[in-house]
């Protein structure tokens, strides 16, 4: 049965590419199809591209803050100091990343022991798990922050196209409309958004360029309605 499926879905997906490619060359030649203003998709379309989903939703979102730090003689403390708007985030616990500049590759983990405030800013100490690199005295310091919960979609959803930044909405199974939105701080996996969608709205991830490729190639044809329009 297993096997079956995954035959299915692979012989299906050069069908998808198919008619891609059908419907380019349809428009070359001066030909047209009607097509509805959301792109839908059939189930054994989302099967064949693995087509997945998202929740718009309040969550934390995980930025880091960048330190140059210095390791002391046990190999083990890393100190660095942060001043401005970033120095104020920095908290006891925080998760640190931490690699020598010319061993990018030797990635040690760490959590902040202590942060002291100070004239303009903080002092931060890190104890790594593990003993550094042997000789190196200078590390790039990578400390976790989280921020929010924030409104956000995840960072696979955005399709950049010049200065905006658009998803595909799921508004039912298989339609799927294009939102432009207006987004603030990005995260490792998610991003946060302050216009565009609502909590709890459904979002294409691994798929939006297909679903997006679609939407275009339709909305090229005489009598499709805009982009905004599908808002």
């Amino acid at each position: 049965m297993a096997i079956a499926l995954l035959l299915a879905c692979v012989s299906a997906a050069p069908l998808v590419a198919q008619d891609v490619r059908e419907r380019v060359r349809d428009r070359l030649l001066g030909h047209t199809r009607p097509a509805p203003a959301d792109t839908h998709v059939s189930d054994a379309q989302a099967e064949a591209l693995t087509l997945t989903v998202g929740t718009v939703s309040f969550r934390p979102i995980q930025t880091w803050i960048r330190a140059a730090g210095t390791i002391d003689a046990s190999a083990k403390i890393l100190s660095a100091s942060l001043s401005g708007s970033e120095a104020s985030a920095v908290r006891v616990g925080q998760r640190v990343r931490a690699f020598p500049p010319s061993a990018k590759s030797s990635m040690y983990q760490a959590f902040v022991t202590r942060v002291t405030p100070r004239a303009n800013g903080v002092s931060v100490q890190a104890t790594l798990a593990s003993k550094g690199r042997a000789n190196a005295t200078t590390y790039v310091m990578e400390i976790v922050v989280e921020r929010g919960p924030l409104l956000s979609v995840p960072n696979e959803a955005i399709i950049e196209e010049g200065d905006a930044q658009v998803v595909y909405v799921q508004k039912q199974p298989g339609q799927f409309a294009p939102r432009e939105i207006h987004t603030g701080i990005q995260g490792e996996l998610y991003t946060e958004v302050v216009d565009g969608v609502l909590d709890g709205e459904e979002v294409v991830t691994f798929g939006s360029f297909f679903i997006d490729a679609e939407h275009k190639l339709k909305g090229t044809e005489p009598g499709t309605p805009s982009r905004s329009s599908s808002r």
